[in-house]
């Protein structure tokens, strides 16, 4: 009785097929010149074979398409989509039929069944049919788990299940670097960051980039830097990123007006938004990635921030020049500051240092002019000024604020 049991087969059988579209018909041409001893056989022969280009028979690639001969790979960001087909291959009517795949990730189970209800019959020789769709978002291995349940006109309950293993591989190496920019205006302070993401095709075939975006946070707007003249991508029309290729990517991000002003609020973003890739492959199968949400390691402005708004690009050697500088309370407390300005080697300031500045509230700013002059030719840097916050006596120090070119208005030739 065992045995019969263990020999007993089921009245169903299961069959899974992964849909995937076909690949060109490749050939493998063979010629030779016409005063070799075949002639023009091979020639020939390739002319009348029904699987070459017209024309072009010595091409590799021919008219006809080739159906997949083995699972093929699977890639993040891609569609998953199988054919699933339960036939009837006994004598017998089969009763309350139920299908049911499930794709096990190390993470999750989902249903993939396009219906859980069960079919009322199944005639011999006759099949359910169904197909099954499923966008992959995890790499790793997953499990296709199919599972069939019946009854049989003697109203004995089978049940059966099948397994189906595949790896899901990373089609893209994607890395980005931020690049932090200071603009400032009279008016009005511009926090730009730079985005720069490098893309790596880590597959084995070429991929058409259909699209790569970013979307930005809710604080940011946002410019891509990938076109020239007349709108023209700066990889040229043809987007084809072949295998282990690297393209970059450049985004100007800038706060919307509304927070442009509030610079305590910019400084704590950290969240910039994130990258939208659309791509597509041999014979257009799309796939599209998201990356998580991108962030940036915010800014170090400490409690107070010192900015030039006005300075010139060539200065006189001992001459004074003028500059601006804008500073502005980036901590949650109102401050009492006083201005020191210590001299360097090269940086001479003019003027009372220990300036009473007066009280700067929270996100508020001034603008302070200053005037100095270099004793020293060439690239200087302004260094040497120092803000005291009375009420906790904390002391800032600011090197290196910006540079200046300083020329010496006499020339050599002059006697």
């Amino acid at each position: 009785m065992d045995v019969t049991q263990a020999k007993q087969e089921h009245l169903l059988a299961l069959k899974v097929m992964r849909l995937t579209k076909p690949t060109l018909f490749t050939n493998m041409p063979v010629t030779c010149e016409e005063r070799d001893l075949p002639g023009d056989l091979f020639g020939q022969l390739m002319r009348e074979d029904p699987s070459t280009i017209k024309g072009a028979e010595i091409l590799m690639l021919g008219e006809m398409l080739t159906l997949p001969q083995n699972f093929g790979n699977i890639f993040l960001g891609e569609t998953f989509s199988s054919y699933i087909s339960v036939h009837n291959d006994s004598n017998q009517v089969v009763k309350d039929i139920l299908v049911k795949a499930d794709l096990q990730t190390s993470s999750q189970r989902l249903n993939l069944s396009a219906s859980n209800s069960a079919v009322a019959e199944l005639k011999p020789e006759c099949c359910i049919d169904d197909v099954i769709h499923h966008e992959v978002k995890e790499i790793g291995t997953h499990i296709l788990v199919c599972a069939v349940s019946y009854t049989t006109q003697y109203g004995e309950k089978l049940y059966f299940r099948k397994f189906f293993k595949f790896q899901v591989l990373k089609p893209l190496d994607v890395k980005t670097k931020f690049y932090n920019a200071e603009v400032s205006q009279p008016l009005s302070e511009t926090n730009e960051v730079f985005l720069e993401a490098q893309i790596q095709n880590i597959t084995t075939s070429p991929m058409f980039m259909e699209k790569v975006s970013l979307e930005p946070s809710m604080m940011y707007n946002v410019t891509e830097l990938n076109t020239v003249l007349n709108d023209e991508s700066t990889f040229g029309k043809m987007s084809y990123l072949q295998p282990m290729d690297t393209r970059q990517y450049l985004y100007c991000l800038k706060p919307k007006p509304e927070y442009a002003e509030k610079a305590g609020v910019i400084k704590g973003v950290t969240v910039i938004g994130k990258l939208d890739i659309v791509w597509k492959t041999n014979l257009g199968e799309r796939g599209r990635l998201q990356t998580s949400q991108l962030q940036r390691m915010a800014p170090g402005y400490g409690d107070i921030r010192l900015s030039l708004e006005i300075i010139p690009d060539t200065v006189n050697l001992e001459e004074p020049f003028d500059i601006i500088c804008k500073i502005t309370n980036c901590s949650e407390r109102t401050m009492d500051l006083v201005l020191e300005m210590c001299n360097t080697r090269s940086i001479h300031w003019c003027g009372v240092s220990g300036r009473q500045l007066g009280k700067l509230s929270p996100a508020a700013f001034l603008s302070l002019p200053l005037t100095l002059l270099s004793s020293v030719q060439g690239l200087q840097s302004i260094s040497g000024l120092r803000l005291t916050d009375t009420f906790l006596k904390r002391t800032y120090e600011y090197d290196d604020i910006a540079q200046v070119c300083v020329i010496c208005p006499f020339s050599s030739n002059e006697s």
